[in-house]
């Protein structure tokens, strides 16, 4: 059931990512949804689950984009399993520890990418500034809101389920 969620994470954020993608990526500030999933489940499941999803997440995102296959993945896999770990070895339950975790995550994910890039497909390194810290802002920004949207949704649907049987009894 954990593996039917986690891939349901991972395909709708690949939706909404492909969707809202020109909505979304203004100038130098790109959501990368994909690898907000990947740091949820890695941060609610552990390092094995954060691992499984980002190396299958990163190829699936490889496989739709352009370029060298596997570099997404790399990337996602080793951000999910050092995710993984720190969310066992420390308590990351308030909005300030997560959007950390997740700030750290999109700056280690973008440094391996780009490196990956510049040594497997030749491409300048470069220093994309700008890119990468729009990023390093927005990711955390939409992971603390869906992380909290999250949490506070089964408390929501059962304070309406509670309501409307209250207002039925009387």
């Amino acid at each position: 059931m954990k593996a039917v969620r986690v891939i349901l994470a991972i395909v709708i954020a690949r939706a909404f990512q492909a969707t809202l993608a020109r909505f979304v990526m203004r100038g130098t500030v790109a959501v990368d949804l994909v690898l907000v999933a990947v740091v949820y489940v890695a941060l609610t499941a552990g390092a094995v689950t954060g691992l499984l999803a980002g190396s299958t997440a990163g190829l699936v995102q490889d496989s739709l984009a352009t370029g060298v296959i596997g570099i997404g993945g790399l990337a996602k896999t080793i951000v999910g399993f050092l995710v993984g770990i720190v969310g066992t070895q420390f308590i990351v339950a308030q909005p300030l520890p997560r959007f950390v975790v997740f700030f750290a995550a999109t700056v280690l994910h973008q440094a391996i990418t780009l490196g990956l890039g510049a040594l497997v497909d030749h491409r300048p390194f470069g220093t994309p500034y700008a890119a990468v810290g729009g990023q390093a802002v927005a990711n955390p920004l939409v992971g603390v809101v869906a992380f909290q949207f999250v949490e506070l949704l089964p408390g929501a649907v059962e304070r309406r389920r509670m309501a409307k049987t209250s207002k039925l009894r009387r």
